[in-house]
């Protein structure tokens, strides 16, 4: 499921940068790619439920 909702983020953002590549678009100011990247790139978490420790 983590790597669904990274690949879903990933295609958000080449989508932005499609969509922006027309104008100046400073990718590392723009706090759209600043914020999607951040999610692309975070590690998976555990499922809330997920298997627990004894």
């Amino acid at each position: 499921m983590a790597a669904s909702a990274r690949h879903e983020t990933r295609a958000l953002l080449r989508a932005h940068l499609s969509a922006a590549s027309g104008y100046r678009h400073l990718t590392r100011h723009c706090p759209v790619c600043h914020q999607l990247l951040r999610l692309a790139l975070e590690p998976g978490r555990e499922p809330a439920g997920g298997p627990e420790k004894d």
